[in-house]
């Protein structure tokens, strides 16, 4: 695979630490590994990651933003998570996630959605157990540890750090934009990796 078919340039991603993952890791990620360092941290498959970054954009982009949901319990999402939804119009919700949200109209919090992303699927499992009960769709970041129970779409990478996570929304609201026609193929977004990543 050449480095133009990636989303972004190889270096880019490598500098983000998309790759790293953790020493723990589950049966379930080990397709996605590349091999694992002497220091026992597991490092995942970058291609891997691009492909399942260009599956969970088009799978977005078949959505409306007002059909859209992304959800970050974990503080260091929350500004990548903040910027896709202001470039995007997706909506995001950050923090704990009370369950319910999804399911009960009588919540004055009640969204109705009809596809939801999460940045980490133990977090952020109340939302992940919402959408199997309404039957809407989860894509998932995940890293070496996770487990990938009810999830639609895996997309493996390192889903703790704040540079990996600004680079992941920044490509995901890209490709979103692109995919609806919003943005041409090969024209750059008005928004800026900066504005998704904390250095």
């Amino acid at each position: 695979m050449t480095e133009q078919q990636f989303l972004v340039a190889q270096d880019i991603y490598l500098k983000s630490g998309i790759h790293i993952g953790t020493k723990f890791r589950t049966k379930y990620m080990d397709s996605f590994l590349y091999k694992t360092r002497p220091d026992g941290l597991s490092v995942l498959n970058l291609q891997k990651i691009d492909q399942r970054l260009k599956i969970a954009a088009t799978m977005l982009s078949a959505f409306a933003p007002e059909d859209v949901l992304i959800v970050s319990r974990r503080e260091n999402g929350w500004k990548a998570v903040h910027a896709f939804e202001k470039y995007t119009g997706c909506k995001a919700y950050t923090g704990r996630f009370p369950p319910g949200i999804l399911t009960n109209p009588q919540l004055e919090t009640y969204i109705e959605t009809k596809i939801i992303l999460v940045t980490d699927a133990w977090p952020d499992k109340n939302a992940v157990q919402d959408a199997m009960a309404i039957g809407i769709p989860v894509i998932a970041l995940c890293d070496t540890n996770n487990t990938a129970n009810n999830l639609d779409l895996i997309v493996p990478c390192n889903n703790k750090g704040k540079k990996a996570l600004g680079l992941i929304f920044y490509i995901l609201a890209r490709e979103y934009l692109r995919a609806r026609g919003q943005l041409g193929n090969n024209e750059e977004p008005k928004f800026t990796l900066d504005e998704f990543a904390e250095e």
